[in-house]
């Protein structure tokens, strides 16, 4: 890389007599660098570091041809090095001067004898000349490396951009993924809610017929009964995705919570697929809903069968997890603590395509009637609406793992309920219900099963119309609530009723829609539709023995 430096020496040839010395000395009195030069065919001698080059031609004429035209080739090039070259007046021109002058571009031809200051200002023009061409280089160096600089910063701010661009796709597919989701979890929770509504009526009616039906036609109710309970199970997949669901979190031991789903499981998986657990010692205890967490297990436990031939292996495992880098998937845990719930299998695994669609509410790969495409999409709206999260590793041919991120709890774990656990209490024959609902079908059948319990029950269609039967007057022991109604909802009907009826228990009804203003209310206190009349019978006879639940003002 060529630099600014100061002008160099005019290199002179001319060995005859002392006519080298002479030429220093009227350069030198002017201030000008002059260098002698002893043999011109020195291979290391490089003119290019001189101003120029003053060559005598008797010099020229003792130099042979062919070893001049080497030594030249060898020097800066010709067509931009000042040259002066000191011609012998009426001097004949050698083959080897002419071959040299032919080669020679920017030459100045001088005639001897000269004036000194002929050869002085042929020796400035010359000085100047070779200055201007070092400028020129140092610029057009200059100029090159900042073109270079310049490329490479824009190569560096060009894959830059790209990369922007590519997390910036990322993120809108994302975006665009949750946006979808978000509106199907809308959708879900809607149909849910009215469907549950249809399915009370159902399914209660149902109790009131097997009561008095004939043999024969049990079978038949017994069949109507498993098709409306499917139903049920259905749409509380829908609301899990959704996570409309209540949940009622407690520490849980995720390891016993497995230890004793542990036969189910294997009776589940059937002979064909071995079942294998690995639980963490000193695993944290996880905040979640015990029943619910159960229904996880099982559905990652179904899934990995379904996935997995004969002689294959399901891997159920605990650990714990501290994650601190964010999220990059909408279904990824945030940062924090977690107990980590696995599922490994070594099934058939899933390709990319099937990996973006999994988690979508009915898409199934499982033949027709074998899969409802809730299993995962219920997984996840449990782990995200209790606080965490799921993480999914699979490929074509080498099985699937999923991680379910559970949020660790700060107190001890309480003891798992069993997911089959029923209880029946003696009810209250003789309580007078007030049964608000404004579905009239609903309402009936719900009337219906209390008075088969034994109870009074008096109907009101909206909230309003309850607020009247309790201006009336009379005994009212419990408010049976549908929280959904047009008008006033269940929350507001029940804070009008607390200034009316200060203490009076309250006994929500939902079919999932917003839970938003009852999430202070325990569970025991809300009644999921559709029941059937023992869940019925039980919470009704918690509540007017515990009181209920009641809402307050604000």
């Amino acid at each position: 890389m060529a630099t600014e430096r100061a002008p160099g020496p005019l290199f002179v040839l001319a060995t005859t007599g002392r006519d080298s010395q002479v030429i220093c000395d009227i350069l030198g009195t002017a201030g000008i660098a002059c260098e002698p030069l002893e043999d011109v065919r020195d291979p290391g001698l490089d003119l290019g570091r001189g101003s120029g080059l003053i060559v005598a031609q008797e010099t020229l004429d003792r130099i042979e041809t062919q070893a001049l035209e080497a030594w030249l080739a060898r020097q800066p090039p010709w067509s931009d090095f000042p040259i002066i070259f000191l011609r012998t007046r009426n001097a004949p021109v050698t083959l080897g001067s002419q071959a040299a002058i032919a080669r020679l571009g920017n030459v100045t031809i001088l005639e001897r004898p000269l004036h000194p200051t002929t050869l002085l200002s042929a020796a400035r023009s010359a000085v100047r000349a070779r200055a201007r061409q070092r400028e020129a280089e140092v610029a057009a160096d200059t100029l090159e490396r900042r073109v270079d600089e310049r490329t490479g910063e824009l190569a560096a701010a060009n894959r830059q951009l790209l990369a922007e661009m590519v997390e910036r796709e990322k993120v809108e597919a994302t975006v665009m993924r949750m946006q979808r989701l978000e509106a199907v979890g809308q959708l879900t929770a809607g149909v849910a809610h009215d469907f549950n509504n249809l399915l009370t009526v159902v399914l209660g009616n149902l109790s009131r017929l097997e009561k008095q039906a004939q043999p024969d036609d049990k079978k038949r109710l017994e069949m109507m009964r498993i098709a409306a309970e499917r139903g049920a199970k259905l749409t509380g997949q829908l609301l899990a995705f959704s996570r409309r669901q209540k949940l009622e979190p407690k520490a849980v031991n995720l390891n016993e919570a497995i230890g004793g789903l542990e036969d189910l499981l294997r009776s589940t998986i059937g002979g064909g697929v071995a079942l294998e657990t690995h639980l963490a010692r000193d695993l944290w205890a996880a905040q979640v809903d015990p029943t619910q967490i159960e229904m996880v297990i099982l559905n990652l436990a179904i899934n990995a069968r379904d996935a997995t031939p004969m002689g294959g292996k399901i891997h159920v495992e605990t650990s714990n997890a501290r994650l601190r880098r964010p999220r990059t998937r909408p279904e990824d845990p945030e940062p924090g603590d977690y107990v980590v719930l696995c599922v490994r299998d070594t099934g058939s695994g899933m390709d990319a395509d099937t990996v973006a669609r999994v988690f979508e509410p009915f898409f199934t790969t499982k033949g027709v009637g074998r899969g409802s495409g809730l299993g995962l999409p219920q997984v996840l709206g449990f782990a995200k609406q209790s606080g965490g999260g799921v993480r999914l590793q699979t490929r074509p041919g080498e099985g699937t793992t999923v991680r379910v991120y559970l949020p660790r709890a700060k107190a001890a774990p309480v003891a798992v309920p069993s997911l089959v656990a029923e209880r029946l209490r003696a009810t209250h024959p003789g309580a007078v219900i007030l049964l608000v609902d404004d579905d009239n079908a609903v309402r009936e059948t719900t009337a219906g099963m209390l008075k088969d319990l034994g109870f009074s029950v008096l109907q009101a269609g909206s909230g309003g119309a309850a607020l009247d039967i309790l201006d009336r007057g009379g005994r009212i022991d419990l408010m049976l609530l549908d929280f959904a109604m047009p008008g006033m909802t269940g929350a507001e009907v029940a804070r009008a009723a607390a200034s009316k009826r200060p203490g009076l228990p309250v006994l929500f009804v939902t079919g999932y829609a917003d839970l938003a203003a009852i999430t202070h209310v325990d569970e025991h206190h809300v009644i999921r539709k559709p029941f059937e009349e023992r869940e019925l019978a039980n919470r009704v006879a918690d509540a007017l023995a515990e009181g209920g639940a009641t809402i307050g003002g604000g």
